[in-house]
């Protein structure tokens, strides 16, 4: 995987980009969605909590940025009713997408197969992997709009190392790789790229909730791990499609 913690983007390196960014009210997330606006991108900023929506959006001051546009919505609870008027209202709004980030997740329980919670692993496995299949299922016509278009996954190492007891969050990571691939070469005629990017080792909750007593002092923070993603969104990455890279 190609490292790109030293990608540097140039100021307005997203200037009047509409991107997308699910989770956007912690971790990776929020961090991507306040640096995105800082680089002049209009932030499309998913969560499921209007008011940490809100205030992610009110950290940026910076009387030259956009206005977030914020989206709450519950991928557990969402229908196609719901995905429907999203991307209406991106359409009337602002026409097309440049970006999409799929960074929501949740982990669901760490444990053996055999004791995993049956309604659980299903709830893990909708919000990880069928939502970002339904959400770019809805947006590709925007996206096909734009003129240089990006998709990013969020990975993790256990996409590419598996290992005992990380149950549905393992699987989904899996099945998103190869979703990621299977869009890249679909797609492979259009200006839409697909990629997906590994952080690295973060300061999340997911994080947290994995290593429970883990010093999270020693962690890169959210705002280190970000610039792969930044590169993915710009137009530096053009002609890379199909491909994990790692951000930390």
């Amino acid at each position: 995987m190609q490292n790109l913690k030293s990608f540097q983007p140039a100021p307005d390196a997203l200037k009047d980009r509409v991107i997308l960014i699910t989770g956007a009210t912690d971790g990776i997330g929020k961090a991507l969605a306040i640096a995105c606006a800082k680089l002049g991108a209009q932030v499309i900023a998913h969560g499921r909590n209007q008011k940490k929506l809100e205030a992610v959006a009110n950290l940026v001051t910076d009387s030259s940025t956009r206005p977030m546009a914020l989206l709450p919505l519950d991928f557990e609870k969402a229908g196609p009713a719901e995905y429907e008027a999203m991307t209406d209202a991106i359409e009337t709004n602002f026409g097309h997408l440049d970006g999409l980030v799929h960074n929501a997740a949740m982990l669901a329980e760490r444990a053996p197969i055999e004791h995993h919670d049956v309604p659980k692993w299903l709830r893990a496995m909708h919000v990880n992997t069928n939502a970002p299949f339904i959400l770019t299922r809805y947006c590709l016509p925007l996206l096909k709009k734009s003129a240089d278009a990006s998709i990013v996954f969020s990975s993790c190492d256990v996409a590419t190392d598996a290992r005992a007891h990380w149950g549905p969050y393992l699987v989904s990571k899996w099945a998103n790789e190869g979703m990621m691939r299977m869009l890249a070469d679909e797609l492979s005629n259009t200006k839409v790229r697909v990629n997906s990017i590994d952080p690295g080792v973060t300061s999340t909750k997911i994080r947290l909730q994995a290593f429970p007593a883990e010093n999270r002092d020693a962690l890169a923070k959210p705002e280190e791990v970000i610039n792969g993603y930044l590169f993915l969104l710009s137009s530096s990455s053009k002609g890379t499609t199909g491909q994990q890279l790692a951000g930390n």
